[in-house]
């Protein structure tokens, strides 16, 4: 934890990566502040947070300005935020509003009190908790294609837990609290397809690999993925591949 003005200027004044997340709060900045990330260029306003993923290309001139710099392990910030595209690709430049930056100023005044004091991780992790509480709050409410990855993302791991025994749509926009027909929107867009095919395609996967192990009739491996009746699952898997489950185990015979 470090501030702008006391930062080491090898973090800033050259190109360079980490193989760390690097939280930057500008507080106040000159006119025309930018930086550079991923080669391209940002101009800075006071009170924005950018989040650096580990392996982008960085690069800003200090010219004074004053903020915090906050150099987190993978591990830590993995326990710290949630968001899949922030741990795969950090943020651009965002703002915050004056309430969550008052929230965000208290928080990091207790982070920068326990770290050049008792430094107890346990504490430092929770208020690194509380803080990206916040940020990630305003990312959501300022792009909220955040939202939708995340709701994918989401989606992607409660279809791997429940395929085999939930084949509706609607029992994962129960979970994801939002409606039907708004998680199909958001599938169609994100990836051109409809929650019910997703489901199909993670039904077809398992039944090739277990029609190609070889170890289960057809019949058992329809129980087993949760069809109550055998012949339901051949044409199921038919009308998906083209070819019955019989005919497809003895090609991998």
């Amino acid at each position: 934890l470090m501030t702008l003005d006391t930062g080491h200027p090898e973090n800033f004044n050259d190109v360079h990566r980490h193989n760390f997340f690097e939280i930057i709060w500008f507080n106040h900045v000159k006119e025309n502040s930018s930086l550079e990330l991923d080669f391209e260029s940002h101009i800075l306003k006071n009170n924005q947070i950018c989040i650096i993923a580990p392996g982008q290309v960085f690069n800003m001139k200090l010219r004074g300005e004053k903020g915090y710099v906050l150099a987190v392990s993978r591990e830590i910030f993995k326990e710290a935020s949630d968001i899949e595209t922030i741990l795969t690709g950090g943020t651009c430049p965002f703002s915050l509003d004056p309430q969550s930056g008052e929230t965000c100023s208290t928080i990091i005044s207790l982070m920068e009190k326990e770290y050049n004091g008792s430094s107890r991780l346990d504490l430092l992790k929770s208020y690194l908790r509380a803080f990206c509480i916040i940020i990630t709050e305003q990312i959501s409410l300022q792009n909220p294609s955040i939202n939708d990855r995340q709701r994918i993302h989401q989606l992607v791991s409660l279809i791997e837990e429940h395929y085999k025994a939930e084949k509706d749509t609607r029992f994962y926009a129960d979970q994801i609290k939002i409606s039907t027909h708004h998680l199909n929107d958001i599938v169609r867009r994100s990836r051109g397809t409809t929650v019910k095919k997703m489901i199909a395609q993670r039904l077809v996967l398992e039944a090739k690999r277990e029609l190609s192990f070889g170890a289960l009739t057809v019949k058992e491996i329809a129980f087993k993925l949760g069809f109550s009746d055998a012949s339901y699952f051949s044409r199921f898997f038919k009308k998906h591949t083209g070819r019955n489950p019989e005919g497809f185990k003895e090609t991998k015979a």
